[in-house]
């Protein structure tokens, strides 16, 4: 436990040095903010030390090094000079006490991390192989560690940013994998307290504690609140695949708390997939919904700072720091870049309503602004969205079948019951509806007489509830045939909860400070906390069923080294693959056993970097667009292994550039006819341990 904690300061420190860099900008664009963004420098820093190694490794410029991201660095801190101010003391002890609630929360979650810290289930194979291929990558793009010779055709920014700071911390990627989870679910939690005290603090004559109550209240709905779907394990249970009301269930309180399976609370629709922070982080795939959420907290904030100064200052900086902002969101998860360029086009009507020329030309300029700073990616990556589709078109649309980029597909007709949407989104509700009836009552609806926040969290509230409806009509068409609008409602539902949750407690803050002035008779009263504090406690304890479900009670600390179960699985190939990453430079194409998604399979490719002929099949279906593009080489893998034929290895050795095949346990497992005489004829054995080899290819 002492070597992972110095292993976390030395992670932190990179961050604070970030932050510090940054912090003379990050206060300019936050001037209005009581606690000056402070905890956004290291957000804001980190987003443009990344795109800055990204867009010399795509030209060619620098290569990605070490000596490169300290090269940068010199130049942001050269830029930031210009900006530097002096501090008061009390803005000072606000910058100490948000660092101090970073570190904290930084150790509390890398201390969770450490009783279940393997990299190994669900999509964690992809993420983890996407860091260490770009951590080889000498420039940009990177290569596929899945499918030799091509690039990456995915979302890998995020995964890019956590390769720079693995690169800037010293430290290997089987400690950032999940050092940066760690991070995220710190950033998560302080950033969100940054923008629910900020939110309050644009009320009149609000004091410290409420301040800080309120900050921590968005801070908690925001990073570990889940949905009302807890509430079944109060109940007995119902079978997984056949959600019923909990109304219609008997109550169970003597086998409290039921058995309660926490992932039923993210698949409760038929079908989808409803997902939220607390999941996110407790099942630990570092994807690009997850990496993406301190850039979506950034951009929010930024909107904020737009809507608290009516006469902008810095107004070109700030459009121009969102159009970045937004390419950077598109570049590591896409569809948070779409929902955010609507949030941003909705301030910029809100702040020149009826000057439709300059809405125009604003929102036109941030649409031109993103795309060119997601250029260098983009020419590099092609979308796998073949279309959009309509839910239940009618019978004479679904002959036409598609116009456009409109799909009209038969038998598509899937919409989600009312009670279960109700069971996901109705906390949210209960509060956004108690906040339009106190507008209406105290305020009048008169937007003259809404505070700056109440603008802002009412446009979060309108495009949360655009987001939650539009998967009950559309869907992004993918290779799923059952699933078909599975992700769509992921990513928008995804940003709705991280919205609502900021809205909500806003709302009960807000809500709080004025319970003397709403009109409504005192039983009535009595019963509306009653409920609401009962909705606020049961989307508070998911935390409870999902953590020490997934680690195992807390029991067992293993540390977060991510890659120690690989010992205990396969020890020899484990100590092969360490061998590799020691003594193998650049990315040399590796030969190993192909494999189905979730599985073993691709684990030396995956923890080493190096590309290998094939590894999940499906995911590269997905990202290549069609199956017939990687299948053919399942037979061509199998053909190298089990052949006796010589020639034919070689060609096919030949085809694919073969340079390196390991032989270990699951190849032993997939290849029954395994055959190597053929690899010693063509190259010799460069490591041999029991079983487990490696040959390099020479002829």
């Amino acid at each position: 436990m002492i070597n992972d904690l110095l292993f976390i300061i030395q992670w932190w420190v990179v961050f604070f040095f970030i932050g510090i860099i940054f912090l003379p900008l990050t206060t300019l664009l936050f001037s209005s903010f009581i606690d000056r963004g402070y905890i956004f420098s290291k957000i804001l820093g980190t987003a443009f030390v990344s795109y800055t190694v990204f867009v010399f490794g795509t030209l060619k410029i620098f290569p990605f090094t070490l000596s490169t991201i300290f090269f940068i660095s010199i130049l942001f801190i050269a830029i930031n000079i210009r900006f530097l101010k002096k501090y008061p003391k009390s803005t000072i002890r606000i910058f100490l006490f948000e660092e101090f609630l970073f570190l904290a929360t930084l150790i509390f979650w890398s201390f969770i991390r450490g009783f279940q810290p393997d990299i190994h289930g669900l999509e964690k194979y992809m993420d983890y192989g996407f860091i260490n291929s770009i951590l080889r990558a000498e420039y940009f793009p990177p290569k596929d560690m899945w499918f030799t010779p091509f690039s990456i055709n995915y979302y890998y920014f995020g995964h890019l940013v956590t390769a720079v700071l693995t690169k800037a911390s010293l430290l290997p990627s089987h400690i950032t994998y999940n050092l940066m989870l760690a991070t995220i679910f710190a950033f998560t939690f302080t950033c969100s307290f940054s923008i629910g005290a900020n939110l309050i603090n644009k009320l009149k004559n609000q004091n410290l504690k409420v301040l800080i109550i309120g900050g921590l209240l968005t801070a908690f709905l925001v990073s570990m609140a889940g949905n009302i779907h807890t509430i079944y394990a109060f109940f007995k249970p119902y079978t997984n695949e056949n959600p019923v009301p909990f109304w219609q269930l008997a109550l169970s309180p003597e086998t409290f708390p039921n058995s309660y399976w926490y992932p039923n609370a993210t698949r409760f629709i038929h079908n989808t997939i409803h997902e939220f922070p607390m999941y996110s982080f407790v099942v630990s795939d570092l994807h690009g919904h997850v990496i993406d959420i301190p850039f979506v907290l950034l951009t929010i904030t930024l909107l904020l700072s737009l809507i608290f100064n009516s006469r902008v200052e810095n107004f070109k900086l700030k459009i121009l720091l969102i159009s970045f902002l937004l390419a950077v969101m598109y570049m590591t998860n896409a569809w948070d870049g779409i929902i955010y360029f609507l949030l941003t086009a909705l301030v910029i009507v809100y702040l020149n309503w009826k000057r439709y020329l300059r809405i125009g030309l604003l929102v036109v300029l941030v649409c031109i602004g993103s795309i060119v700073f997601s250029l260098p990616f983009s020419l590099n990556f092609k979308p796998f969205v073949s279309g959009i589709g309509i839910l239940c078109a009618p019978d004479f649309l679904t002959e036409i079948g598609k116009f456009g980029p409109l799909l009209f597909e038969k038998d598509h007709c899937q919409h989600s019951p009312l009670w279960q949407l109700f069971i996901l989104h109705g906390f949210f509700y209960f509060w956004v509806i108690s906040f339009i009836f106190f507008l209406f009552n105290n305020l009048k609806l008169k937007i003259k007489n809404f505070s700056a926040s109440d603008v802002f969290v009412l446009l979060l509230i309108l495009l949360s509830t655009i987001l939650i409806i539009l998967p009950e009509f559309i869907y992004a068409k993918d290779i799923y045939p059952a699933h078909y609008r599975a992700n769509t409602m992921f990513k928008l539902v995804y940003q709705a909860f991280i919205m609502l949750s900021i809205s909500s407690s806003y709302i009960i803050v807000r809500l709080f400070l004025n319970h003397k002035s709403l009109i409504i008779n005192r039983y009535v009263k009595f019963v509306y906390l009653f409920i609401g504090s009962i909705c606020l406690l049961v989307v508070l304890i998911y935390p409870y069923f999902a953590i020490t479900s997934y680690y195992g009670n807390l029991q067992t600390y293993y540390g977060i080294d991510g890659t120690s179960y690989l010992k205990k699985l396969y020890p020899t190939d484990y100590e092969a693959i360490q061998w590799i990453n020691k003594n193998i430079k650049g990315q040399p194409a590796i030969l190993e056993a192909q494999g189905d998604s979730y599985t073993d399979y691709a684990r030396v490719s995956t923890h080493t970097g190096l590309p290998t002929l094939l590894g999940w099949t499906v995911h590269e279906w997905l990202w290549r667009g069609s199956y017939d593009i990687p299948s053919p080489r399942i037979a061509q893998i199998q053909t190298l292994y089990e052949t006796k034929d010589l020639q034919q290895t070689k060609q096919l050795i030949k085809k694919h550039n073969i340079k390196l095949v390991f032989v270990g346990d699951l190849e032993r497992q997939k290849y029954p006819n395994l055959n190597t005489d053929k690899f010693e004829a063509l190259g010799k054995i460069i490591y041999q341990n029991g079983e487990t080899k490696i040959y390099k290819i020479v002829r």
